[in-house]
């Protein structure tokens, strides 16, 4: 067994299974991969990461009495984002943010990933083609995809507190094996929450600068050569390292901290078109 704490759902065992899986190179990658981008340059406060996030979903999962094998979907769900996660889908035009879902096969199975999957009896056809109804949902249903960055990111960024979004956990419950709530009260938290995070997180001013700055970055230095599409699939830190190797790239970087040309980018620059998200939680 492994023993995981987290400030949301506290302290769980999972089996050996887990251990073997975050001791592999995909899962160790996502924790230097910041779960909002390169926000954090900006705003140093928001600095968790994608596997943080991962296991949060894996223990939400376990949490709601969901099988083995749907734990570890959860737990490698974002395996195939990009350094700086959604930076990858404005580097390549993605307009529903979904680049990494496209690529999750192929880094899924170029993996270690499978042979562990394999020493447990499981295959990794089964997380290609399984269907995870309390992992993922379309939007506007809640899912634990959804629900866990919702309060991770909220909490994170100072929208909602941690005591807040810990005591809204207990009335999370599962209806038809999918994701609801047993309040109408929690219900419009939760949906306000999630407006409130879209609203003064992923589209705040700032953080689209720092995002679609970074991607304007890492675009120019694609088709310069400097950096290659496999660059993307490195840590956060290894790819600012590469680009900060060349003066051009150390001035870049160093300029997006101190929001040289914030306003003009806003006004004209290429601001990232975040995917508009609205949430509608199932009241049970």
């Amino acid at each position: 067994m492994i023993k995981i704490n987290d400030f949301l759902y506290g302290k769980m065992e999972l089996p050996t299974l887990f251990s073997d899986l975050l001791n592999t190179d995909a899962l160790k990658r996502l924790g230097g991969i910041h779960q909002s981008g390169a926000i954090f340059l900006v705003n140093p406060d928001i600095c968790h990461s994608r596997l943080e996030h991962a296991i949060g979903v894996t223990m939400l999962i376990r949490m709601l009495g969901g099988s083995e094998l749907e734990q570890v979907a959860g737990l490698l769900h974002d395996i195939s984002h990009t350094a700086f996660s959604h930076v990858g889908d404005y580097v390549f035009g993605n307009t529903e943010e979904d680049y990494h879902e496209k690529v999750f096969a192929e880094v899924l199975c170029k993996s270690e990933v499978p042979g562990v999957l394999l020493k447990y009896g499981y295959d990794v056809g089964q997380i290609l083609h399984g269907t995870f109804d309390i992992l993922e949902q379309p939007l506007p249903a809640l899912c634990a995809d959804r629900l866990d960055y919702t309060l991770r990111d909220g909490v994170h960024a100072g929208v909602i507190s941690r005591q807040r979004a810990r005591e809204f956990l207990n009335a999370v419950v599962l209806k038809d094996g999918k994701v609801a709530v047993n309040a109408e009260s929690e219900v419009a938290w939760i949906n306000e929450a999630f407006e409130k995070l879209n609203d003064d997180v992923f589209n705040l001013p700032l953080h689209l600068y720092a995002n679609g700055k970074m991607a304007e970055l890492i675009k120019r230095f694609l088709d310069k050569g400097i950096l290659v599409e496999g660059d993307l699939f490195k840590t956060d830190t290894m790819l600012l390292n590469k680009i900060r190797t060349s003066y051009e790239g150390y001035e870049s970087i160093k300029a997006i901290k101190q929001l040289k040309g914030f306003a003009e980018f806003i006004r004209h620059g290429a601001v990232p078109k975040i995917k508009k998200r609205t949430l509608n939680a199932l009241l049970v």
